[in-house]
């Protein structure tokens, strides 16, 4: 009996897994290929961006599985279920999920550190001719080998790192988080794994602040704005049209009499010249949207954008109030800076932490909740990245836009959402610290039970309580997502400050968000620096 328990447990929880696993392939397809340029695709970089997506989307699922393990081991009362009562089948249970884990992390380094790094100079190495392709793979394994050098580094300072308590502290606390590590065993390869991993995830950290943040106030107040009037945009282009072309007649006026234009008049020709053909690019663009059935479509559906915006911007609202709540939390009741501001249990009320934990008994409720969460990071992550572009510090690298970019841009596209959504586990857990460390576990505690008679008795009753890491070490189990979160102590203390960070650079995009208006209803599709024969993408 116990053994069909276990198995109907599992088979459920790992169907589940397999329909999110399809959906986000599809997912993925149709995302790349959305953006993709249909004059410069690239085969091989085309199946990388969809692979190297969907793998890190796929690490995000495993998260609630990860939670709906480890919580349908028990009863509600507190006790384990008949086949969970074994440590042993507990140990089985648990050391699956990890190696999912190992898995998945390891697939995860392989791509930062060597594909997306060698089919990226693969195709910056790609001539015109593109006859040589044995010097073309050469030049890029070349450049390949310092993204490997790097990562080498990293898997070796994990390895070798000590994890010791810091100097001058008391070490109850330190114990307590000494133990959760424990039971990850004591192999050199977990540290070298999750040191890599989280310094991936510090990076990820920088790009949900600067990308995320904006896009998570740009997303929903566009869709409350809705987009300017095509007839208005072009009459207004129009006129522009006309403006220019009459300050080019009087530039080459005085031309007309054999005189040459001076280098300020020809510098001045030349630029009107370029917002002339610019302008007449947009006029076409504005002709075919105006004509195509997605406006009116569009228009019809405005009610239902407004009402998208409205929910997008309060879940935004409820992710900023819950990690606000969570890190004064932290400030307030956690082990402190020098242990990485872990924090054993919530003490104050976190909206989004009560509402997974309502949802979890009812399965798969919190796993739906969850993925829409991680769904809802990568959209607003990518309106950041298309309303901002990919920039190195000042420069501005790459633009993401709809059948317009380029096959390095999708790489980079790729490896950004990558690092976010490695980071989204860490956002989670903030916004849901009890959820993802123990889901809904409770335990039972033993109490003597009040008594008139004089004579002591043996009479006990039970309570149940939520499980936090005062528990017995055996009546609550740790999810492996919170181990490989909080491996290293330090990684934990610049995620909490960089928490702070996401806050401040939201309310920051809100404001700017706000303040901007109505966006163009060809927004992305016509550039300065674009050619007249990226046209044809749109026209046919």
């Amino acid at each position: 009996m116990a053994a069909q328990s276990l198995l109907s447990e599992s088979v459920i929880g790992w169907s589940i897994f397999t329909v999110v696993l399809l959906v986000i392939l599809a997912f993925c397809w149709i995302y790349i290929r959305k953006f993709q340029s249909r004059q410069d695709s690239e085969v091989v970089s085309t199946i990388t961006a969809i692979c190297a997506l969907a793998i890190a989307l796929i690490t995000s699922a495993l998260l609630p599985v990860d939670i709906f393990l480890v919580s349908y081991m028990k009863y509600p009362n507190g006790t384990y279920k008949e086949w969970a009562a074994n440590n042993e089948t507990r140990g089985q249970i648990e050391a699956t999920v990890l190696y999912g884990y190992y898995t998945l992390y390891s697939i995860i380094l392989f791509c930062v550190f060597l594909w997306i790094p060698f089919v990226y100079f693969y195709y910056e190495e790609k001539d015109e001719n593109n006859t040589n392709k044995c010097l073309q793979v050469k030049n890029a394994l070349k450049y390949t080998v310092g993204f490997v050098l790097v990562c080498v580094a990293l898997l070796l300072i994990g390895a070798f790192v000590p994890l010791e308590a810091p100097p001058g502290q008391n070490s109850t606390q330190w114990e307590k988080v000494q133990y959760l590590f424990d039971e990850l065993g004591s192999s050199r390869g977990l540290p070298a794994l999750s040191f890599s991993i989280s310094s991936l995830t510090l990076i990820g950290m920088l790009a949900v602040i600067t990308y995320t943040a904006y896009g998570m106030s740009v997303m929903p107040l566009n869709l409350i704005k809705g987009t300017r009037s095509v007839a208005y945009e072009r009459l207004e282009n129009t006129e522009d049209i006309d403006e220019v072309e009459h300050q080019i007649e009087n530039l080459k006026t005085k031309c007309k009499d054999g005189r040459p234009l001076s280098s300020k008049d020809r510098r001045n020709l030349q630029e009107l010249e370029g917002k002339l053909q610019v302008l007449r690019r947009r006029g076409r663009h504005l002709d075919i949207a105006e004509r195509h059935c997605c406006s009116k479509v569009g228009s019809a559906l405005r009610p239902v954008k407004i009402i998208l915006g409205v929910f997008f911007i309060l879940v935004a609202l409820l992710f900023t109030i819950s990690l606000f709540i969570s890190n004064l939390d932290k400030a307030l009741h956690s082990a402190g800076i020098s242990y990485g501001f872990i924090i054993f249990g919530t003490n104050l009320t976190n909206p989004l932490n009560e509402l997974l934990l309502a949802l979890q008994p009812v399965f798969p409720l919190d796993y739906i909740l969850i993925t829409v969460i991680t769904m809802y990071f990568v959209l607003t992550s990518m309106a950041g990245i298309r309303n901002m572009g990919i920039w190195f510090f000042w420069i501005r690298l790459y633009k993401i836009r709809p059948k317009r970019t380029r096959p390095q841009a999708l790489l980079f596209l790729c490896m950004i959402l990558l690092l976010i959504v490695l980071h989204t586990s860490y956002m989670i857990y903030s916004l849901a610290p009890q959820y993802v460390m123990y889901g809904s576990q409770k335990y039972l505690v033993q109490s003597q039970a009040p008594s008139t008679d004089p004579v002591p008795g043996n009479a006990t009753f039970g309570t149940t309580k939520i499980c936090d890491a005062d528990a017995p070490e055996d009546q609550c189990i740790v999810t492996r997502t919170y181990l490989f979160l909080h491996k290293f102590w330090f990684f934990s203390t610049i995620y909490y400050f960089g928490n702070w960070a996401f806050i401040g650079a939201f309310l920051i995009g809100l404001v700017v968000s706000c303040c901007r208006g109505k966006k163009s209803v060809i927004e992305g599709e016509v550039e300065a620096d674009d050619s007249d024969l990226s046209d044809d993408e749109y026209v046919h």
